[in-house]
């Protein structure tokens, strides 16, 4: 399993940095921080074997060295600052990577660590990497089951985001396993045709004066009782067949553009089922431009852009007792989401877009710029999206390991699910699969409710799937 080439010299050092400001993703995430909802990132590689500690723990320093924007702590702040700054660390302030104690229990108590408590912003790195020994070979009850290694890394999003996470791992998986992880090409496809703005499109782009639909709330007593924070599933699915493509013209759709319209049904199916009002499904949609290689910049990189569906999209079953949605109905509603989505990642703007950047104008002390943002996120609360789906799209690094630890055999990552929105999809695909994370807000769903949910997205993107009639 392991690449047999070599592996390419290590380029240049980087360069030192200097005390930065925070830029705008990192500033509002810092201001709008709280402990009941912790806003982690959450990453997981599962490896077929075992890995040596001392020797990971030795390449994960040395992938901290060679990206040092992973490798920063918040400076001391006081309230009439104008700015939060990240300032440089030539070492780890304390050591970043743990070892629990194996057993049957020690990943589900992992992801509980990862999704209850964020690493410190004081402290250099600040993330923390968790390696589990799997050693149990009981019948398989998930995905995820089975012996072997689980690298579960935490990182805190005001610092860094998925992608970041990803190429930290495959630094370090080069770094200890000798072997070559450099992102693969991204698939070739066809010619991108010219994309021409109409008012359908310009829609996508700007929300509409109508609010959009939450998800609606169904927990029990026992969620009830154990507060917020947030619940996660993970679980595996078939990529969705599409439509076989012809030479020299674009894709007519994109398995993005499946998962997006799946979200939108199954959460108009499951607000019908509970009697919601009526109102248009929303997804924010992270775009990444960023490169994957070792240039690529470490951070908060994505902009998020709002997918906006109708009430009453076409495609949607009219009503609770229309399940699963017609072929043609969902073909149509595809073939006008690939047009928005395509509007969307050609639109350039701020990454928060202007209200952003208004609010993190350094006019005002960061104390009194938190308390406008926090006040500002409040009032906007009914006019957030549904939801979040966020897909990375197939794995681009090996994360080869080696002989010992091998290849990933699958990747999972979460974003946060904080109300008012209360929901992430996070996607990745890995070995012709579909590695989904779905992670909720407690205030809104418990374990049965989110596994109800999972299930009519499950369904939901099954029906996208080009059947060939």
């Amino acid at each position: 399993m392991t690449a047999r080439h070599p592996v390419r010299a290590p380029g240049p050092a980087p360069r030192a940095l200097r005390p930065v400001p925070f830029p705008l993703v990192d500033e509002i995430a810092r201001h709008c921080a709280q402990e009941a909802e912790p806003e982690t990132v959450h990453v997981e590689a599962h490896l077929p074997g075992q890995v040596d500690g001392a020797r990971l723990r030795d390449a994960f320093g040395r992938a901290l060295a060679r990206h040092p924007k992973a490798l920063l702590r918040q400076a001391p702040v006081r309230w009439w600052h104008r700015r939060y700054t990240w300032q440089p660390a030539g070492a780890p302030d304390r050591e970043p990577v743990s070892f629990p104690e194996p057993g049957p229990e020690a990943l589900r108590r992992a992801r509980e660590r990862a999704l209850a408590g964020c690493p410190s912003l004081d402290a250099a790195p600040p993330l923390r990497l968790e390696v589990i020994a799997q050693r149990t070979t009981g019948p398989r009850a998930a995905p995820d089951s089975g012996p072997g290694t689980v690298l579960l890394l935490t990182a805190h999003h005001t610092a860094l985001d998925a992608p970041s996470c990803l190429r930290l791992l495959a630094t370090t998986a080069e770094l200890y396993g000798g072997a070559d992880n450099s992102p693969a090409p991204p698939p070739a496809s066809g010619p991108e045709s010219p994309v021409r703005r109409s008012r359908a499109d310009a829609a996508a782009v700007r929300l509409g004066p109508r609010r959009p639909a939450r998800v609606a709330a169904d927990r029990g007593r026992a969620a009830q009782a154990q507060g917020h924070g947030n619940g996660m599933l993970l679980t595996e699915l078939p990529v969705p067949g599409r439509p076989p493509r012809t030479p020299g013209a674009q894709a007519p759709y994109t398995v993005n553009d499946q998962l997006l319209v799946a979200a939108c049904l199954s959460l108009t199916r499951w607000n019908q089922l509970h009697g919601a009002r009526s109102a248009p499904v929303v997804l924010t949609m992270p775009v990444d431009d960023r490169p994957r290689g070792t240039e690529m910049p470490l951070g908060n990189g994505t902009r998020l852009v709002p997918v906006g569906f109708g009430a009453a999209p076409r495609g949607a079953p009219p009503s609770a007792g229309s399940w699963p949605p017609e072929p043609a109905a969902v073909a149509r509603l595809l073939r006008g989401t690939s047009v928005r989505t395509r509007a969307l990642k050609s639109y350039r703007g701020p990454q928060l877009g202007l209200s952003g950047t208004l609010l993190t104008a350094p006019v005002l002390p960061v104390g009194v710029r938190a308390a406008v943002t926090r006040g500002a996120r409040a009032a906007a609360a009914p006019w957030t999206s549904t939801a979040l789906l966020s897909n990375i799209g197939r794995l681009p690094y090996p994360l080869d390991f080696g002989a010992a630890g091998g290849r990933a055999t699958g990747v999972w990552f979460s974003a946060p699910a904080r109300v008012p929105r209360g929901l992430s999809f996070g996607v990745l695909a890995t070995g012709g699969r579909i590695q989904l994370t779905l992670r909720w807000s407690r205030a809104l769903l418990d374990d049965t409710a989110a596994a109800a949910l999972c299930a009519l997205f499950e369904e939901a993107l099954a029906a996208t799937s080009w059947s060939g009639t």
